[in-house]
């Protein structure tokens, strides 16, 4: 043991001798300091990415993936409140049926809100 302890001081005596620059070490110093003073932003910047950009991008998703699922006789509600029944589909809009008298109106697909669980063939009864 003793001896380890011998070999562990000639060992830094040896490195104590070796000459280094003092340009090294207060560059090393200084990109030290960078770092240290850049990882409260880096970390705000990936707390902002975990709370606010990730649960986004998967709503987005989501969405998306919903809006290509809708099929004629899905129940839908829009953003502007209408529920009706989607009686024809092209590539951006749609064709809904609302009332009793199954008014027809065209919009656009995103006017999507949700989509109801049941979809019914002739729902005009259902409707009012």
């Amino acid at each position: 043991m003793f001896e380890m302890f011998k070999i562990a001081s000639a060992l830094a005596e040896v490195v104590a001798e070796v000459p280094v620059a003092e340009e090294e070490i207060s560059g090393a110093a200084s990109v030290l300091a960078m770092v240290i003073q850049m990882a409260p932003m880096i970390l705000i910047f990936v707390a902002m990415y975990f709370i606010m950009i990730r649960p986004q991008r998967k709503k987005d998703k989501k969405f998306k993936e919903m809006l290509s699922n809708v099929k004629v006789t899905d129940r839908i509600t829009t953003i502007g409140g209408i529920h009706g029944t989607i009686v024809a589909l092209k590539d951006d809009t749609m064709t809904i049926a609302v009332g009793k008298d199954n008014v027809q109106l065209v919009m656009e697909r995103r006017a999507i809100r949700s989509i109801e669980e049941e979809s019914l063939e002739n729902d005009a009864e259902a409707l009012n």
